[in-house]
């Protein structure tokens, strides 16, 4: 039950539980990767990710659980889980980054900026914005930092499906969270503008800024 809870919560809603932190065992050398995943670099990786590559559409959060908790039994400790939900988001395999992401969270470890920017990334990819707006909304409710980076993932997923008023909304509220604007996000913010039609907006928008 506590499992299927923890997938709800990412699924579906942000959840306003304050989880805590596990600080986990010592991580290993880096090394060279066996299985062409790019970028990772700790030994314990390459047979996690064949396992979880192995798994068979549709996958089963249970399948998925079982891999991680018997490759750590104690947590992979942040480096690790940074490694882990960066290579899946790389291969574009959202679904298993957010069931990895999930994992993390019905166990209580410990996630930050890093490991939600992987799975955003991979949201804004697969045109999935409001999966990544979830995220964005549960990194405030948890007070993880949001940056530039993370913002014009954001806006630039919104802006991919058209939804204008969103990728607005967040603009303002990056430029009142005082982030430094970069010209990733007030491209994607013009351009969900021009796309829906809204010209006005957008020169509000360009004179805003100059």
């Amino acid at each position: 039950m506590h499992k299927q809870n923890c997938i709800s919560t990412f699924c579906r809603a942000p959840s306003s539980q304050v989880y805590g932190q596990r600080r986990c065992s010592v991580l290993s050398s880096r090394e060279g990767t066996e299985n062409n995943m790019s970028g990772v670099g700790d030994r314990r990786i390459a047979p996690v990710f064949q396992a979880l590559l192995r798994l068979t559409s549709p996958l089963q959060p249970g399948e998925v659980f079982a891999v991680l908790d018997k490759a750590f039994p104690r947590g992979p400790g942040l480096r690790t889980s940074t490694l882990i939900l960066t290579g899946l988001a790389k291969k574009h395999s959202l679904e298993m980054a957010s069931l990895a992401f999930a994992w993390h969270e019905m166990n209580m470890f410990e996630l930050n900026y890093y490991h939600y920017s992987a799975v955003i990334d991979a949201c804004a990819k697969a045109r999935k914005w409001t999966r990544a707006l979830q995220l964005f909304n549960m990194m405030a409710e948890r007070q993880v930092e949001r940056n530039a980076v993370i913002f014009s993932a954001v806006i630039s997923s919104c802006e991919k499906v058209g939804e204008w008023e969103k990728a607005l909304q967040l603009f303002g509220t990056m430029i009142q969270s005082k982030v430094a604007v970069e010209t990733i996000a007030f491209s994607a913010a013009i351009s969900a503008c021009e796309k829906a039609g809204e010209w006005e907006k957008a020169v509000q928008l360009f004179g805003a800024l100059v």
